[in-house]
């Protein structure tokens, strides 16, 4: 991306812009998580990273900046994928990866905000969109892999077998109020592991 296609605080310069910059985003992410979309106030946000409210207007100049800017980061911070082997090793090790992210009290607060946000406005979407294509492509290759070892019919559409593991825990966490245990990450890589071996997700 050129710098002409760099969002107000995306830069990521070393020093000490870059020290403000994770200061900032991590009192986001505190505010986000307590108050959600609603309560965001860049002034708060820069009392509670003890930076100048001029810094924090002029670098992102609205809420919906900041949020977009806070879900570039994570993308960036976010772990590694784990291999395992097989289809269903690599699925469940996902979908418990999704699993202590969304139960954790802070980063499920978190995420239910970022997630009204990318509901009404266009940036915050489009960063949402951004950091769930960065973790599915992270983690698309076990499918893959999955179809060259003969476990996957050819023609399987990788990608939807990975979002098929974390959409249920998504739904929960969004529409209920039950635990997010990991039981239900194991049930959520099963059944994404068996409909992907029953070949519901080979492209049409």
């Amino acid at each position: 991306m050129t710098s002409e296609g760099v969002g107000p605080g995306t830069v990521r310069p070393g020093g000490r812009t870059a020290r403000v910059r994770s200061a900032v985003l991590r009192a986001a992410g505190d505010a986000l998580a307590e108050h959600g979309l609603a309560g965001l106030d860049l002034a708060d946000v820069a009392r509670r990273a003890e930076v100048g409210r001029t810094t924090v207007y002029r670098r992102w100049g609205t809420p919906a900046n900041l949020v977009a800017d806070l879900l570039t980061d994570m993308a960036e911070q976010s772990l590694p994928r784990t291999e395992t082997g097989t289809l269903l090793g690599d699925l469940r090790a996902n979908a418990r990866l999704v699993r202590r992210t969304l139960a954790d009290p802070r980063q499920g607060a978190l995420f239910r905000a970022m997630i009204a946000a990318a509901t009404c406005d266009e940036q915050a979407a489009a960063a949402l969109h951004r950091f769930y294509d960065v973790r599915v492509t992270e983690w698309e290759p076990c499918a893959r892999q999955a179809v060259e070892r003969g476990e996957l019919p050819e023609g399987t559409d990788t990608r939807e077998v990975v979002r098929a593991v974390s959409a249920p825990l998504y739904y929960r966490l969004l529409t209920t109020d039950e635990p997010l245990d990991e039981a239900t990450a194991d049930r959520a890589a099963e059944a994404a592991a068996a409909a992907a071996r029953a070949g519901v997700f080979r492209s049409r």
